[in-house]
């Protein structure tokens, strides 16, 4: 039977090839002569920066020799974490997943390396390598499920956060999956965790949780700024703790809004209106906070009494809106909704908008806006505007704008959107030209071969 293979093994072939004696070799890979030595006799092992060397003196891609410095210094059980952290931390650079799963699967047996592989992850994570970190994750989520700790309620966060996409099955699951977890965070990651499961939920448009949840982080974070001078030292949120009492507001408004309460939602838009319960003086960042949220109550005061019939407020509204460059797409897809319930003609305001009507990323003087519900409402505006031209009997921009609709619902996976588009353009079907039906076959044959896969339902093409 052969011997294993080892590094050492290919690098005593490799110089015998090419006749390199130890320095002529050491020379060539930039390693010292006696450090070398001793790692051809076996009295060192290869350090991670030194295999790095050696593969591009051999001649080799980076990587090359990983899964056999694996088999050679970590499978044994000899290892420690100067050899398998700066491993892990090159595979990542270099999406050697596989690799990172090997090593996963070793070190993890041993739970006293739990705290480092989170602080690992932690760190990948930092650097934007999230698959990577995941992985680190999901390892010390599994060996640490039945302890109720923190640090497992942080990973499944954190594999919260990784695991957000543009498929809202997979984004439904992984919500439900974290929502058990918040209260195992830290006071400080607990207002974070509300605020980003709210978000999701409300592009899912499960609005009786985005409420549910807008009340929880009301709460909370009103009792952490009621106390915050007694827990100075303790982690703090990522923004100032006031945003989380106001953005509470904001999603019970929102909440309200999308079930049919208009005038229920503006009693929210009074709380984040009024800032009287703030205390004096405000940090920067504090004020930047007010500002936004003071602007956002204009702004949805304006919104929600035009979703509540009030459509001759809609000029001012526009005047108000059109030198806010950020709430300008909020206003239309709004007005479109209002449109099509009360049946207005803004054809005035679709051209004075006309270069806002493709999607763009939505944010505020406070960041950017969460991607899926960014997404979500961009789909739900493109319907509106099909909806509102199909029936104006503008069909060019009608079939145009079902038809991206269609296309952006089968991304991330709606079928509740996809069923509505159908039915839009099953109704006006009549009336599409070939180039039309024949795009909307294409569609079709794509949400066919998706339910396919689910095993669910099939839609048949007249």
């Amino acid at each position: 039977m052969e011997p294993a293979p080892t590094i050492l093994a290919e690098m005593e072939d490799y110089m015998g090839k090419e006749g390199l004696s130890i320095s002529q070799f050491a020379e060539h890979s930039g390693i010292h002569s006696g450090t070398l030595s001793n790692m051809l006799h076996g009295r060192r092992p290869i350090a991670m920066q030194q295999l790095d060397r050696i593969t591009r003196a051999m001649g080799h891609a980076e990587g090359f020799y990983y899964d056999l410095y694996i088999d050679n210094y970590i499978v044994d059980g000899s290892f420690n974490w100067r050899r398998v952290g700066p491993l892990l931390q090159r595979c990542a650079e270099l999406g050697k997943l596989d690799s990172i799963q090997r090593v996963i699967r070793i070190v993890s047996d041993n739970l006293s390396y739990l705290p480092v592989l989170f602080d690992a992850a932690e760190e990948l994570n930092a650097e934007g390598r999230s698959e990577a970190a995941a992985l680190l994750y999901e390892c010390v989520a599994e060996s640490e499920k039945y302890q109720h700790s923190e640090r497992l309620a942080l990973c499944q966060y954190r594999l919260f956060r990784i695991g957000l996409c543009d498929n809202q099955d997979t984004n439904l699951r992984i919500a439900n999956q974290f929502d058990s977890y918040v209260e195992r965070l830290d006071e400080a990651d607990q207002l974070d965790a509300l605020k980003h499961l709210a978000d999701v939920f409300a592009s899912l448009h499960r609005w009786d949780k985005v409420d549910e949840l807008g009340e929880r982080l009301g709460l909370k974070s009103d009792a952490q700024y009621k106390y915050r001078k007694k827990n100075k030292i303790q982690k703090q949120p990522d923004r100032p703790l006031i945003y989380y009492k106001l953005y509470a507001y904001l999603l019970r408004a929102a909440a309200c809004d999308e079930t049919g309460d208009p005038i229920r939602a503006l009693h929210f838009v009074s709380l984040y209106s009024d800032m009287c319960w703030v205390e004096l003086p405000v940090s920067k960042d504090e004020e930047k906070v007010i500002e936004q949220f003071k602007e956002w109550a204009t702004a949805n005061s304006y919104l929600y009494h035009i979703m509540a019939g009030n459509i001759e407020i809609i000029p001012e509204y526009i005047n108000y809106v059109e030198k806010r460059e950020n709430e300008i797409f909020p206003a239309l897809f709004k007005i479109m909704q209002a449109a099509n319930r009360y049946n207005i003609n803004v054809d005035d305001i679709l051209l004075r908008f006309d270069s806002h009507l493709s999607f763009r990323e939505q944010s505020s003087r406070l960041g950017k806006f969460n991607q899926q519900l960014n997404g979500d409402r961009y789909i739900q505006f493109l319907i509106e505007l099909a909806v509102y031209n199909l029936g104006k009997e503008k069909w060019g921009n009608g079939f145009y704008f079902l038809l991206g609709s269609l296309e952006s619902s089968i991304k991330i996976r709606s079928d509740s959107y996809i069923v509505k588009c159908v039915g839009l353009f099953e109704k006006y079907r009549s009336v599409a030209v070939q180039q039309q039906k024949n795009e909307y076959v294409n569609l079709i044959g794509e949400v066919q071969r998706i339910n396919e896969e689910k095993d669910g339902y099939r839609f048949s093409i007249g």
